[in-house]
């Protein structure tokens, strides 16, 4: 078998995985095992980029949903400085054991940690400037009721900014994420990228 045909093979059979997992793993989070995978030359300036449209400035709150690691939620943190918040909040305790480490590693103290799911009522109303998605909102069961409670939980004014990339098995359209954000009460602020990465800034009014 030739190389053409071996980088065929392997193509169709990474096909296949993704395909099994978005049909038979819905709406499960990103297991711990693949935590080393998710810190890489690609996602650092993936994140850089989502970061810098957050147009974050020092005494902001922001709730950093699903930040798994808290790869995210560090330079969030040191972003909104000591006058600002940041919440953590993942469903698995592990990532959020992870994120602890991290935290403390950078020497910040103005972050809390949570451990619940998006929708399970935990969030406290008008509290967050700003609430970000990256690559979660796929994973979560009930997305209705998580982005209602994001809705309640940011401030009039406040912005969510959901990031989706391919070939993430659990990703969501831009326009299936519009739909979704327009039933919770969140309208289109601005749009980045293309329907393969994109980032869309949702504003509560």
């Amino acid at each position: 078998m030739g190389f053409v045909a071996w980088i065929l093979v392997f193509f169709l059979l990474l096909s296949a995985i993704w395909t099994f997992w978005r049909v038979k793993h819905r709406n499960i989070p990103c297991p711990t095992a693949l935590i080393p995978l998710l810190d890489n030359p690609f996602t650092r300036n993936y994140h850089k980029s989502i970061v810098a449209r957050l147009d974050l400035s020092p005494g902001l709150t922001v709730l950093d949903a699903g930040c798994g690691p808290g790869l995210l939620t560090v330079p969030i943190a040191q972003i909104v400085g000591p006058q600002g918040r940041v919440l953590a909040l993942d469903i698995q305790a592990e990532m959020i054991e992870r994120a602890k480490a991290r935290v403390k590693e950078a020497g910040l103290d103005n972050v809390d940690f949570i451990v619940a799911g998006l929708g399970a009522g935990k969030l406290a109303t008008n509290a967050f400037d700003r609430a970000l998605l990256v690559t979660v909102l796929g994973e979560i069961p009930d997305k209705p009721a998580a982005l209602r409670e994001i809705y309640s939980a940011l401030k009039p004014g406040g912005t969510l900014s959901v990031s989706e990339v391919l070939p993430d098995p659990d990703y969501q359209s831009a326009s299936k994420v519009k739909a979704m954000a327009a039933a919770a009460g969140l309208r289109v602020k601005q749009k980045f990228g293309n329907f393969l990465i994109f980032t869309l800034n949702l504003e509560k009014p």
